[in-house]
């Protein structure tokens, strides 16, 4: 048999696993509580020279 060929029976269960249904799992939501904070204050050349500030310390 060359690599990616199967028999019927490699066949049929494929098949069966593919039509199989998992439903054995728990359907309650993560509720997460906090704050997100987003500062978009600082332009691109900022950013970049406090970057090579940094990189040379």
């Amino acid at each position: 048999m060359s690599m990616g060929a199967y028999d019927e029976d490699e066949h049929e269960r494929r098949e069966k696993q593919a039509s199989r249904v998992d439903a054995d799992f728990d359907d309650e939501r993560t509720i997460y509580h906090g704050e997100v904070e987003y500062d978009s204050g600082d332009s691109a050349e900022e950013l970049l020279s406090k970057f090579e500030e940094i990189k040379t310390d």
